[in-house]
């Protein structure tokens, strides 16, 4: 049995190196992109059993992707390929203050916005403690909103623990779409990560982190919502309010830092911060405490934002360094 499953889209990131911007560069750096295989690797690399849905062109674009999520320990046996359509990409021009970052995606029609349900193997999906899931997919289209809610029907059925980070993606669709489909999502969900901005400009909720992690609780019936505050910290929100601030970081490269956070957290939460060493079953609940998981997902994130690519190359001991480091008083 697996300890987490993700099912998402993967793209190929092209970015500019270093300072450089998009229009004037000469190269290309490639990396593998996705959020939901971001949080695979980055839990399969703390120690659990982790495995990866999509799909895939068949062709040397998709196997790129595939190898890469494969290398780091990734099951990748669910990935469903086809001859049709393309492996979606996006652009990164990586900002310096005062000049944000720039993406450019180009991903429409892409293998995995084509999916149809109906070719998912969803006792394969089943076969897991967590299902991982973020706002990303249902917005790609009709296809994969109905993907998702399949996703979390079977999850419902097998008991499974299901999260779901947010990740609001303005480039994708409006606030009002996302709305009204995330909306009908959020009913389903256990454990839901986001922003506090995503959350305001989605839903329109006003207030304190606080408010707005209270807010959610009582309008989706959430048991726990995890809210992301960037160099103020996380507050998190189970009936009881937990806090957990940052880390004074030299930023190298932001994108991938939630995934970071969302598997630290789910690492530290669930599964207590060490590899699974029990029977073929479902969590009846989490093994940790939120605090442990916040613990884990602020370390995490501080050392993704260390290094370039989208992907967290941290190991456990990585993790438990920093946060031993940070016990000792170092910030």
């Amino acid at each position: 049995m697996l300890d987490v499953v993700t099912l998402g889209e993967t793209m190929l990131r092209l970015s500019s190196p270093a300072t450089q911007r998009l229009e004037q560069t000469a190269i290309l750096n490639v990396d593998v992109a996705g959020a939901e295989s971001n949080v695979a690797v980055a839990l399969s690399r703390l120690g659990l059993q982790t495995g990866w849905v999509s799909r895939l062109t068949a062709n040397p674009l998709g196997r790129m992707v595939v190898n890469k999520i494969r290398e780091q320990g990734v099951d990748v046996s669910g990935v469903l390929w086809t001859d049709e359509a393309r492996v979606g990409t996006y652009y990164l021009e990586i900002g310096h203050p005062p000049r944000p970052n720039m993406v450019i995606y180009d991903r429409a029609h892409s293998a995995f916005s084509l999916v149809n349900a109906e070719e998912v193997d969803w006792d394969y999906m089943a076969n897991a403690r967590v299902l991982h899931l973020t706002g990303i997919t249902p917005g790609l289209s009709p296809n994969c909103r109905t993907l998702i809610l399949r996703a979390l029907d079977v999850a419902k059925k097998v008991g499974q623990i299901v999260t779901f980070d947010l990740n609001y993606r303005a480039k994708i669709w409006s606030p009002e779409e996302a709305a009204g489909a995330l909306g009908e999502i959020l009913s389903s969900v256990d454990i839901l990560l986001s922003g506090r901005e995503e959350v305001q400009t989605v839903f329109g909720f006003e207030g304190t982190s606080v408010d707005v992690a209270a807010t959610l609780r009582d309008r989706f019936s959430i048991d726990l919502v995890v809210l992301r505050e960037g160099e103020r910290g996380t507050v998190a929100h189970d009936g009881k309010l937990h806090f957990h601030e940052a880390y004074e970081v030299e930023i190298v490269d932001r994108v991938g830092a939630g995934d970071a956070f969302a598997a630290g957290f789910l690492y530290g939460y669930l599964f207590d911060g060490r590899p699974m060493d029990r029977p073929e079953t479902m969590l009846a609940e989490p093994l940790g405490t939120v605090d442990h998981g916040l613990a884990f997902g602020m370390a995490l994130a501080a050392l993704k934002l260390t290094h370039h690519g989208d992907i967290s190359w941290s190991t456990r001991d990585d993790v438990l360094n920093l946060m031993h480091r940070r016990q000792q008083g170092w910030r």
